[in-house]
């Protein structure tokens, strides 16, 4: 027989920590709907996540490298399957909900902009005095306003908790857990694990990126990045003499794995410092818990260092990226002189938020090749 929701909200209960968030005790949607029968709540919402449309765009939107720039390189996409893996890996290991924290992982870059953050910083600065750009509550946003494809409510409908985990800075005024007599200064440890796992994953696969298109060489990595020489000595030890393609696999496994492991123990330790009994006492936490170890966190630091120096601010990365969001920025000055030129449904929204948000959702929305073809359609220029 197959598991009904209320046996799986039970297993639940009998296998997760105290402290986890049970998809039973959900806050719930803001727009009431019959439970699932063959799943838990947030399992429907990680479904509703994947079946999205903003979803499917998240393939042709950059991570590093332009869309299109190789066929081994990353997008967003699969950016975004690797950290759902990562923090389903944490979250099982410290009996957290798994499901919960891989649907924050598959949302959380649903808001990105095209061309990636030098896509989100030209947004912001176009947004000035209207309220700015942000990825994170973008993406918030999308699941709660833009998605329109169910007939009785806007956006997805998401459950309160997956909505709590894409909001990241909780200064935000709108963040859904400041609600009256609860003060929430942290997110459930679900999102904090998405939070990480999105770190753990674009330092470790930007490296694998950087290689692949040879702007990185393992020669200097082992010279400047401490982190690279650990992995590389102990992959040395373990097999030998490697095929290149091979090496580097298993040393940024080593590195990934190094990252979990730390990251287990060390947020495993600062659980039971805290002596939280349940996900409302770690929100009252003034200070996340899922963290790297002191140690992990200053050798992670070099990496990121290293990684702006010689990747991101590379040549070869950083300026089609440029040129690129140059595209971004006429594109929406032109809509603003010809707001003619926009879709009935910009135009509904505008007459309810304003012209600039609605062009910013417009912009914001585009993967990368359709943000060229348009600029190509109304300028005539190509990148």
């Amino acid at each position: 027989m197959p598991f009904t929701r209320v046996q799986l909200e039970a297993r639940e209960r009998q296998t997760l920590a105290p402290y986890a968030q049970f998809s039973a005790d959900t806050r719930g949607r803001l727009y009431p709907e019959e439970p699932p029968e063959w799943r838990t709540q947030y399992q429907r919402d990680r479904d509703r996540v994947i079946h999205s449309r903003a979803f499917r765009r998240l393939e042709y939107k950059t991570q590093v490298f332009l869309n299109g720039s190789g066929d081994h390189l990353r997008t967003r996409l699969t950016h975004t399957m690797e950290v759902a893996a990562i923090s389903r890996n944490i979250a099982r290991a410290l009996q957290l909900n798994e499901d919960l924290a891989e649907t924050i992982a598959l949302a959380h870059d649903l808001g990105h902009s095209p061309f990636g953050h030098k896509g989100e910083v030209v947004l912001n600065k176009l947004m000035k005095g209207h309220g700015g750009f942000e990825h994170n509550r973008q993406s918030l946003r999308i699941v709660e306003e833009l998605e329109q494809k169910y007939p009785l409510f806007k956006g997805l409908n998401l459950s309160w908790e997956v909505r709590e985990g894409l909001v990241k800075h909780y200064t935000s005024y709108d963040h859904p857990s400041k609600r009256d007599g609860f003060d929430a200064k942290s997110s459930a440890l679900e999102a904090q694990v998405a939070n990480l796992a999105d770190e753990i994953t674009y330092y470790s696969h930007d490296l694998d990126d950087g290689l692949d298109a040879g702007l990185l060489s393992e020669k200097k990595l082992c010279k400047d990045v401490r982190l690279w020489k650990q992995a590389n000595r102990l992959v040395t030890k373990q097999y030998g003499d490697m095929a290149d393609e091979s090496r580097r696999y298993f040393i940024i496994r080593c590195l990934i794995d190094g990252h979990v492991k730390d990251v287990v123990e060390t947020t495993e330790k600062r659980i039971l410092d805290a002596g939280v009994k349940s996900a409302d006492d770690v929100r009252l936490q003034s200070q996340p818990l899922v963290r790297y170890s002191t140690k992990r966190r200053e050798l992670n630091l070099e990496l990121r260092n290293y990684l702006y120096k010689n990747l991101y601010y590379n040549p070869v990365v950083h300026e089609p990226n440029l040129r690129a969001v140059r595209m971004l920025e006429e594109l929406f000055r032109y809509f603003l002189k010809h707001p003619e030129a926009m879709g009935e449904r910009v135009r509904q929204r505008a007459r309810k938020e304003g012209w600039n948000r609605a062009i910013c959702d417009y912009l914001s929305g585009m993967t990368d090749r359709y943000t060229i073809q348009e600029h190509h359609r109304l300028f005539g220029l190509k990148i």
